[in-house]
């Protein structure tokens, strides 16, 4: 055989080679996008069923009477935001987590409030339908720190698969670009002050 045929033979299989592993990463591309978006349905799911608690909370604590007004006014505006903020799948960058988790700690932090504000009304906290929503929602939290945590691996998952070689070299080229994770927030690493 002729050094020429040997050399361009090579090449073909070279080139075959990368065909069937570029159709097969993309495959793979698309089944780790896949996973992403089905995992952040998953998210948004959780924290639906948070916001969706609310109003039964809310309308249960009003029926106290002298419950603090503003306190009230503040969750029932910290769930509005919240609702108002959507993150496409298909976008999810750290820009758009960030933005979709700061509206979600706003919401947080006026029920951690709603809550300790609760613990002076012992009606209240005598109420059954109140205790049964507050484990309700305490249960709903441990939800959303687990989702989150799934999230983060499948996004690391999928991450990792498109920087690898060979499908670095074309993940871009079919949009397959690097998504968000859920961070800390800011602040969080410091231990909250307790006063006595």
């Amino acid at each position: 055989m002729k050094k020429g045929t040997i050399i361009l033979l090579a090449v073909v299989g070279v080139l075959l080679l990368l065909a069937f592993n570029g159709c097969g990463g993309y495959n793979n591309m698309v089944s780790k996008q896949e996973a992403v978006s089905s995992s952040w349905a998953q998210v948004e799911n959780v924290y639906q069923r948070r916001s969706d608690l609310i109003p039964n909370l809310v309308a249960t604590v009003k029926g106290v009477a002298n419950f603090e007004q503003k306190t009230l006014t503040d969750v029932i505006q910290a769930r509005a935001n919240a609702s108002q903020i959507k993150v496409d799948a298909s976008k999810l960058n750290p820009e758009q987590i960030q933005k979709f988790q700061a509206s979600q700690g706003e919401l947080s932090q006026a029920l951690g409030r709603l809550m300790v504000v609760a613990e002076q009304y012992p009606q209240l906290k005598a109420t059954q339908n109140f205790l049964e929503l507050q484990s309700q929602l305490e249960g709903t939290e441990n939800r959303i720190t687990v989702e989150r945590q799934k999230f983060n691996d499948i996004v690391k998952d999928y991450n990792a698969y498109i920087r690898k070689f060979p499908q670095v070299l074309y993940a871009g080229i079919f949009g397959f670009e690097k998504k968000g994770y859920f961070e800390a927030t800011a602040g969080s690493d410091k231990a909250p002050e307790v006063k006595f």
